[in-house]
């Protein structure tokens, strides 16, 4: 399903292309979606001022670099005032085991995806990182067994 009504067919070509492959080269690009070269970066020109591509990064295989372990970690804190908050966010961010962050409704107040090694990587992260952090009432932990599926963006 499409939820972009502001884009034509060849932007969204634009997009998908981008997406499985940033270092496309912009004549490889255009032969692709059916361009010319100036109209093609006339639209991609446009999409990034637009903000539709953010930016262009390679993709890191966490595995080989960091481990194979991820862990989702709910956390829950002693109350949710602006200041616990803000405290919580600004040391998380520092962690390199963390991957993402995400501020919640519901049981938890934040859920991170932590990536490690391996079990005793994640003890070291949760009893020298998560554990000291100030503020902190509640953590569960949620092994992943295998990734399903694990975009790096939308499907247009």
């Amino acid at each position: 399903m499409n939820y972009v009504h502001n884009l034509d067919k060849a932007d969204l070509q634009i997009l998908r292309e981008l997406a499985r492959d940033g270092r496309l080269s912009w004549r490889e690009l255009s032969e692709r979606i059916g361009l010319s070269l100036t109209p093609t970066l006339k639209r991609v020109h446009r999409l990034e001022e637009q903000g539709y591509i953010r930016g262009y990064v390679a993709r890191l295989d966490e595995g080989k670099l960091i481990g194979e372990l991820n862990v989702f970690v709910s956390v829950t804190l002693e109350n949710q005032s602006e200041a616990a908050i803000a405290r919580f966010e600004k040391e998380i961010v520092v962690a390199p085991e963390v991957m993402s962050c995400f501020t919640m409704t519901g049981d938890a107040d934040f859920i991170l995806r932590v990536v490690v090694p391996d079990m005793g990587s994640y003890q070291n992260f949760l009893t020298r990182t998560l554990t000291r952090i100030k503020g902190v009432e509640h953590i569960r932990s949620s092994f992943a067994l295998k990734a399903v599926l694990n975009r790096t963006s939308p499907m247009l």
